[in-house]
């Protein structure tokens, strides 16, 4: 089994191969899933529609760990999250907290200026 970090670093690494398929798999069912300032869901699915939109752009996908830590079942990071949408490449700042529980995330929150988003797209 992996561990917490192992698992939240393979989760990553997969919405870096656009593979959702693999993302979701690394979540529980029932998931809670907190994008803070846009809002909350609950489920993989719901997840895995919220992610979309990022991973189907045309540019590539990379969550850049700036730092991280792990202690017991939660993982937090510090990251650069990368990708392209509406034609817009962006490279946005994001503070992440995971909770791992038999080898799967229930609990996922990132933090980020949603303000300093909008002036990305925008462009």
């Amino acid at each position: 089994m992996r561990t917490p970090e192992e698992t939240v670093n393979e989760f990553i690494a997969a919405i870096g191969r656009k593979d959702l398929d693999a993302a979701v798999a690394l979540v529980a069912d029932d998931l809670y899933y907190d994008n803070v300032p846009i809002g909350d869901m609950r489920g993989a699915s719901a997840m895995r529609d919220f992610l979309t939109p990022m991973v189907g752009g045309d540019g590539p996908v990379a969550f850049e760990i700036v730092r991280q830590t792990a202690s017991g079942d939660m993982v937090m990071n510090e990251r650069i999250d990368r990708f392209t949408m509406k034609g817009k490449e962006i490279a946005l700042p994001v503070a992440g907290v995971f909770e791992v529980h038999d080898g799967r995330i229930t609990f996922w929150r990132d933090y980020f200026d949603n303000g300093m988003f909008m002036k990305m797209l925008k462009g």
